[in-house]
């Protein structure tokens, strides 16, 4: 069994179902996907919980693949309330959901071993050459930040792929720190940077596990379609994301993942009917 961990309000669907169809669709290991969330709808109308009828979905969707493959909600409301509502970061770069993978190791039913991953992120090869990696005697491992490990330390990381030791992270405090940070200090990068600060050792693993800027290279294993930086015809940033079909066509050139997409949007249209 793979463990997954996903974060996220209902607004990452989308991006849980193309990610999840990638990964089913080229990993024969049975995958057990946690996708934390939350109602916080008191701070933003739009910060609701994925609903069970999403979930349901979801799990419809990757058990007519492997009956074996499971999605279960874990609703951490009242944990990030009273861990982290009304701290300095609440208002983070991205949104509060960011903070949630802080709170795995007070989550009991959270594995050992877990793969954390962002929403918009896209499985190219078998997700267990990156899971079967030997990090027992790390906190994590973890590939470098484009941008961060040249303008902020050379082992800056992204935190957008983390294959999480969640005993190691227990027996060495790493997040108890973590979350006194987010709570009492404000940080550029929430928490990855909360994260990076309070490490103790960690495993830095080859761009393949996330691939951060080219979307069609053929030994990529993880591609993330996070926020890229353009300096032509002037400087200005992207952001399309793997559920923007015609857009990662026409702007990253993207074909790498068209069978996934297709299946997604025949998905797609089973619901608008």
């Amino acid at each position: 069994m793979i463990n997954i961990l996903l974060c996220g309000n209902r607004k990452v669907f989308d991006g849980a179902l193309t990610q999840l169809i990638s990964m089913t669709n080229r990993t024969r290991e049975a995958v057990h996907v946690f996708l934390m969330t939350m109602d916080l709808a008191g701070v933003n109308a739009e910060y609701v919980s994925i609903t069970g009828e999403q979930i349901a979905f979801l799990n419809r969707v990757l058990q007519e693949k492997d009956s074996r493959h499971l999605v279960e909600k874990l609703d951490v409301t009242e944990l990030y309330a009273r861990e982290f509502s009304g701290c300095v970061n609440e208002g983070a770069y991205c949104t509060p959901y960011t903070l949630l993978r802080l709170l795995a190791d007070m989550v009991p039913e959270l594995p050992d071993k877990l793969l954390y991953l962002d929403i918009d992120i896209m499985i190219a090869k078998d997700i267990r050459q990156l899971y079967d990696i030997d990090i027992s005697d790390y906190e994590y491992g973890a590939v470098k930040e484009k941008y961060g490990c040249w303008l902020i330390r050379p082992d800056y990381f992204n935190a957008g792929m983390l294959l999480m030791n969640l005993a190691k992270i227990r027996e060495t405090g790493l997040l108890v720190r973590a979350r006194e940070l987010i709570r009492t200090r404000k940080l550029l990068f929430a928490d990855q940077s909360a994260i990076f600060k309070c490490t103790t050792r960690k495993l830095l693993l080859p761009r393949i596990y996330n691939e951060q800027s080219k979307f069609n290279r053929k030994d990529t294993v993880v591609c993330h379609f996070c926020k890229r930086l353009m300096f032509l015809p002037y400087p200005h940033t992207e952001n399309y994301k793997q559920w923007q079909v015609e857009e990662i066509h026409k702007y990253l050139h993207c074909h790498a993942f068209d069978k996934d997409l297709e299946e997604y949007l025949d998905w797609k249209r089973r619901i608008d009917n």
